[in-house]
Parts: structure tokens; sequence; C-alpha cells
């Protein structure tokens, strides 16, 4: 079962459609609103809400270390060309163009409101292999004509814990590894599958902070899961009405 959607809240919604459309290329979906857009972006859709400025500032930082959301990921061909738009444009970097461990070339940047976005070039080559299939259908969705929902990366305490409960509650596959050898932190990846998309779980030997999601300021808010909603995990209800759950990490989502 994939990630069917994922919600970003955003100060200017319109600004938020042409920032998507013109360095994601990812096209609308109806009519935007002066609250809302709904965005196709291939194997899930991005949904932008407006919220508006001068609420309580995020409290998301730009440490791996903070458990929780880290990164939207989008599979995309010519990375270094995208990336030189970006760059004229003024688009803030966290992460130049470079060739990753697994053989992929990647960069990090901001949105217009500060979610962090992530760009990956190839077919990750990884350090374990886990479920054959899993990486076979990857693989067999090819190089996108145009950029693509690839993941959503997060921050755990215990990747085996996150492994068990999102395969027992939506059917997500552990199928692989990468490792960063060179990172003294200790830092290893794994990747969930369920269907066409990933849950990216950063995993870390050092001491990790945790965060409160915030489904009313700027930047992610949650993603949507195929499935039956779990019992027992926290819930948060977000400004259209959804019930959110929270997973032990401080990932949000919600089901349907």
């Amino acid at each position: 079962m994939p990630i069917k959607n994922v919600v970003v809240n955003c100060t200017d919604v319109q600004r938020s459609v042409e920032y998507y459309g013109k360095f994601l290329e990812l096209p609308l979906i109806g009519e935007a609103g002066e609250d809302r857009a709904l965005l196709d972006a291939v194997t899930a859709t991005i949904e932008l809400r407006r919220v508006e400025q001068g609420r309580e500032a995020s409290t998301w930082v730009g440490d791996d270390l903070q458990k929780g959301f880290r990164h939207i990921g989008f599979k995309v061909d010519r990375l270094d060309e995208r990336a030189a738009v970006l760059k004229a444009a003024g688009v803030e970097f966290t992460l130049d163009p470079l060739d990753a461990e697994g053989a992929v070339r990647i960069c990090f940047f901001f949105d217009p409101d500060g979610t962090l976005l992530e760009m990956i070039q190839g077919d990750l080559q990884y350090a374990a292999v886990l479920d054959e299939d899993g990486v076979a259908r990857e693989r067999a969705l090819g190089v996108p004509t145009r950029p693509r929902f690839d993941h959503v990366a997060v921050t755990v305490e215990d990747r085996e814990r996150t492994h068990e409960f999102y395969r027992d509650h939506y059917g997500f596959s552990f199928i692989g590894t990468i490792e960063q050898p060179h990172d003294p932190r200790g830092f290893s990846i794994g990747y969930l599958k369920g269907g066409d998309t990933v849950l990216e779980v950063f995993t870390y030997e050092r001491e990790k902070t945790a965060r409160e999601p915030q489904l009313d300021v700027a930047g992610f808010s949650y993603a949507v899961l195929a499935g039956d909603p779990p019992a027992g995990l926290p819930t948060l209800t977000a400004p259209d009405g959804t019930d959110v759950q929270v997973d032990p990490d401080g990932f949000s989502f919600a089901t349907i």
C-alpha cells in the first residue's frame, strides 16, 4: 500500500503552485484555490494547504538527528541541469549536486516555505538487498520523463520497530539498506517500499532529539497512507478536520 498524498503547508498557495510547477514539473489537478491546490507527482499527489503567516514558527530543524519528518524526495533525470535552473532562480540549497553512497546523484534544497526537498538521479545500488522482488519493482519504474515522487524520509530510534509497524499495518516491505561508512554518527538508511513509493528511514548511533508534529505551520504537515488506521496511537486534528496519527518517532500521517 503506497503513500498516496503528502500535505505541505504554505503561506501562499499560488506561489507554491508556480514553484512546484516550474522546478519539479508537477501539474495542477483541477484548479488552485486560495487555500488549497493538488499537484500530480506521478506516483502520489502533493497537496498544498495555506496557513497564515505569523503563526507559531516551525520547530523543524535541518539536523537529521531530529526524529520524525526529514525531507521529500523526487526521482529525476538531468539532475545537474535542473539544479542549475533552481540556483539561477536563487533557490537555497543545503547540498549541491554530488555523487552519493549507492551510486546515485543527489541534491537538497528548500521550497518557498522551508520544506526540504531532494532530487535523486539513478537507481540505488543497495549495500544489502532484503527483498529482490521489491528492488526489481523499484527499478522497473525506469527513468522518469518528469520528476516523480519517490519518498518521504524520516529519522527513527529503532528501524526494526518502524519496519514492523509499517509492514504490519500498511504492507511496506524492507527492500534494502545504504550504509554511510564515513559518517561518524553511525548513519544507516533503510528503504521501506509500499506500492511505487518509499519511506526512507534514517538511523543513527548518536542520541537524537524529539519533535512534536505541527499541522498548522508552514512546512510538511502529514502524509496520507492507504490502509486502516491503527489503534492506540496519539491522534491530532489537522486544520481541515482530518484525523492524523503520530507514530512513536513523531512522524504524522493519515489513512484512507
